[in-house]
């Protein structure tokens, strides 16, 4: 069981995200390298928007290849090398994760693995034992 909470003692979240979630039970996790926003095809767009997006798209793949879905994250990690707007930024999340919160850490970065790569997102996913 996945319970995600901000405690009332301590400030809101900043932005659309749990300040921690609590696992419980039986459960499988799925841990996935950081996902870069290479769409399938090998293109990778020039937008850093467009690559927030494929990179999503991407964690989405990688979860429905082990029997998951998007509202089994339980974290995020998002690399980017120069700033998304963050309301874009936010309609692309929750675009992708209606309604769901979990615990997500932003970090801007001076270069990711090739200077091309504007944004990669690490994800952990965790649910109910098969």
């Amino acid at each position: 069981m996945k319970t995600f909470r901000n405690p009332e003692t301590i400030h809101s979240p900043l932005a659309a995200y749990a300040h921690q979630v609590e696992i419980s039970g039986a459960q499988r996790w799925l841990l996935l390298s950081g996902q870069v926003g290479m769409q399938p095809d090998g293109v990778l767009p020039d937008d850093p928007a467009a690559q927030f997006e494929a990179a999503l798209d991407n964690v989405h793949q990688n979860l429905q290849a082990a029997g998951m879905e998007m509202q089994d994250i339980v974290k995020l990690t998002l690399f980017l090398v120069e700033p998304i707007d963050p309301g874009r930024r936010g309609e692309i999340l929750s675009a992708r994760l209606p309604g769901h919160r979990p615990c997500m850490t932003l970090l801007y970065v001076a270069a990711l693995a090739n200077p091309r790569i504007k944004v990669e997102i690490e994800a952990m996913a965790c649910a109910d034992a098969l």
